[in-house]
């Protein structure tokens, strides 16, 4: 593993202890140490002192994230990707280039997708027709975000961290594309990211969809996507992990899984490199990159952590 922050700890570490197809035998960090595991100053000093790695989870921030990944592959590693993948389209599609030409996985990961909600939502929507679609995602970036600077950086989205989570949602149960139209994105002045975007699609049938997404809800936290179709309306709440048509609450399976959504992730990794093949899907982070190149820029009050 590359990179021990907030989420490393948070989800990637819990997950792997859980994994029946992985085992955690070195780190490379280069803030602190991770108790009784090797830990190296660089994924190259990890790679020349431990033997036998046969793959590689990258939690590091998404810029500089390109320059490792690319080390793994090209010395012959699996390599998965924490979301978002990279810090631009192109540099995670040459990633996938190169994985490709070297036989090796790369795992570009949506953990969001794993939620239970998700593939039951996928699936009762794959015959519908879709009339609107409305995404609110407000939550406090005090609370989930303290202290992590390099998310206001050039390159570390805003608001666009959790945001992206939503978008991996929508791309994944939606029947057919959609493609935004407009984007106003919020910028403190003392800020080089957004912190809170309000994104104009529609689909390829003409359906309109709305996003929001806020950092500065300092009330209840909202992660919901609501689908209006031709047989009810279709409503994931708290992220995907609860489900409701026409109002219903509907049973969803219990994985079992004390930490949610990344030991899926693993599972997901674990069955990829058995198979020889990677999972590369770019479309949330490609409306990202959209949302910016058509944004109408907002200057908001100055933000301080």
């Amino acid at each position: 593993m590359v990179g021990i922050g907030k989420i490393a700890r948070d989800q990637h570490l819990p997950a792997i202890d859980q994994s029946q197809a992985f085992a955690l035998v070195g780190v490379a960090t280069r803030h602190g140490e991770l108790a009784g595991v090797p830990t190296y100053g660089s994924l190259e000093a990890l790679l020349d002192a431990e033997d036998g790695i046969e793959a590689v989870s990258l939690c590091t921030p998404p810029v500089g994230r390109h320059d490792i990944a690319r080390l793994a592959l090209e010395r012959g590693r699996h390599v998965m990707l924490e979301k978002p993948p990279g810090a631009t389209v192109a540099e995670v599609e040459h990633l996938a280039g190169l994985a490709a030409d070297r036989g090796l996985t790369l795992f570009c990961t949506w953990h969001s997708r794993e939620a239970a909600g998700v593939e039951p939502a996928r699936a009762w929507l794959a015959d519908r027709k879709i009339a609107s679609v409305e995404v609110i995602w407000k939550e406090d970036v005090r609370r989930w975000h303290p202290g992590q600077d390099w998310i206001w950086q050039p390159g570390g989205l805003g608001v666009f961290d959790p945001g992206i989570n939503a978008l991996s949602i929508l791309t994944h149960i939606l029947p057919q594309p959609a493609i935004l139209e407009r984007s106003t994105l919020a910028f403190p002045v003392n800020r080089a990211a957004p912190i809170a975007a309000e994104l104009a699609f529609r689909t390829l049938a003409g359906a309109p969809v709305s996003a929001v997404f806020d950092w500065r809800e300092t009330g209840p936290q909202t992660w919901d996507i609501s689908v209006e179709t031709d047989a009810g309306t279709l409503v994931l709440q708290e992220g995907g992990s609860r489900l409701f048509i026409a109002g219903k609450a509907q049973p969803l399976a219990d994985t079992g899984d004390g930490n949610g959504e990344y030991p899926g992730l693993y599972r997901r990794f674990a069955n990829l490199i058995r198979t020889g093949a990677s999972d590369v899907d770019l479309e949330p982070f490609r409306h990202v990159a959209d949302a910016f190149m058509l944004g109408e820029r907002r200057a908001v009050d100055a933000f301080d952590d």
